[in-house]
């Protein structure tokens, strides 16, 4: 970046746009995420999202009920979270939702360690997705800031160490399985996005 460029400026609004009408219409637990989850009735597993990003997935997951850990490691996405999720926190609709997540701020391949959940969620950086302006910016913006995550790895196996039932690799659905892992357990794959679902073996 050269003294003439301006930083990438990242907003998160968790009210309007896209992510505000998916709160307000899209709360069923059949989701292919919630079932990646695991969330079904009667079925709430804590979640820590390792790779928090916008948080529209965290939001989302909340929202179902399931308490939330969000891990950003970018001090300025960090910032960028905690602005949204305080505007959230004051609109009535969304308190109780907010009030469901904890940001933590640092690597989760070290936090992980000293954390615990039912089911860790992994999204690392791929390739933009989605066929709108707005959320090409969004992610470009995001990718500017956060750069890509050579250490995907790393963290997956990080995840797998600390997840009590399962881990949910959210990948490209046309993406190679990602090196150095064990064959998911399953998977569940959309349109563009597919969930690669590791269940953890209690024995």
């Amino acid at each position: 970046m050269t003294d003439l460029q301006a930083a990438p400026v990242l907003v998160c609004d968790f009210l309007g746009g896209t992510v505000g009408h998916r709160f307000r219409t899209e709360g069923a637990r059949g989701n292919a995420l919630a079932r990646a989850c695991g969330i079904a009735k009667g079925a709430l597993p804590s979640v820590i999202d390792a790779t928090a990003g916008l948080a529209r997935d965290a939001f989302m997951l909340a929202g179902l009920g399931v308490q939330v850990t969000l891990i950003e490691r970018s001090p300025a996405v960090h910032a960028a979270l905690t602005s949204g999720l305080a505007a959230a926190r004051a609109d009535p609709s969304a308190a109780q939702v907010v009030g469901r997540m904890t940001l933590l701020q640092g690597d989760s391949r070290r936090l992980l360690g000293e954390l615990s959940a039912d089911v860790v969620l992994v999204d690392p950086m791929h390739p933009p997705r989605g066929n709108t302006a707005l959320v090409k910016q969004e992610m470009r913006s995001l990718r500017a800031l956060v750069g890509d995550d050579p250490d995907a790895q790393d963290l997956m196996h990080a995840a797998l160490a600390c997840a009590k039932k399962r881990v949910v690799l959210k990948w490209p659905v046309r993406a190679p399985p990602m090196a150095g892992l064990r064959a998911p357990s399953h998977q569940i794959v959309g349109k563009t996005t597919r969930y690669d679902v590791f269940i953890i073996s209690s024995s």
